[in-house]
């Protein structure tokens, strides 16, 4: 009898310890942030998190230009119109960089369910500057000021280009989740859920 009583003693008390565990594991922490400071967390966070690609193209603008292109069809077309009996080659080097706008994240974009987080990123930025000092213009008798309109018409559809690049889209989503994520996990949030938009409150 006085091994059995032992036996049970040790079957209750891991019982308890499990029970205790799980009603730990399910209570939520004493003290979560409030929801402004998590904004302003998530905005400083997302300031750095952003995608940087290197581009390069090559455009060549003549009197007829013949494209399948029909985002650099516009930089060709209006070489055509523009630029009559001249011509050109020019090697285009840019960099782009993907973001989400986290200026314009605030708590609408933010709904906590105890210690669940639902997460609405804000929209996707696309930003493209010229790398002038390896943009290289051959063989073209443009003057200065058509160059640079050249030049700005490329860069609009280097960004027409990297907005419609459903890889590039993603890479830079993900980027943003991962780090959102961990923040959220850090200041004690246990599942974090990024949607399309918030789930309907209830009532009650």
């Amino acid at each position: 009898m006085a091994h059995l009583s032992r036996v049970l003693t040790i079957l209750l008390g891991a019982t308890l310890g499990a029970v205790g565990a799980w009603l730990l594991l399910r209570s939520p922490p004493t003290s979560l942030p409030d929801t402004p400071s998590v904004v302003q967390q998530m905005r400083d966070v997302a300031r750095l998190e952003t995608l940087d690609v290197s581009l390069y193209k090559k455009v060549a603008f003549t009197p007829q230009p013949e494209t399948t292109d029909a985002l650099w069809k516009d930089v060709l077309s209006w070489a055509a119109y523009t630029i009559r009996n001249q011509h050109g080659r020019a090697i285009v080097f840019a960099d782009a960089r993907l973001g989400f706008d986290f200026q314009r994240f605030d708590s609408s974009h933010l709904q906590v369910a105890g210690t669940r987080v639902y997460v609405v990123l804000p929209p996707l930025e696309v930003k493209v500057e010229l790398r002038p000092g390896e943009t290289e213009v051959i063989d073209s008798n443009l003057d200065s000021a058509q160059t640079a309109q050249l030049l700005e018409k490329a860069r609009v559809a280097f960004e027409q280009e990297v907005r419609a690049d459903s890889r590039l889209r993603q890479r830079a989503r993900d980027s943003a989740e991962r780090s959102l994520r961990a923040l959220l996990l850090t200041l004690g949030y246990r599942e974090v859920l990024f949607v399309e938009n918030l789930p309907t409150a209830t009532a009650g």
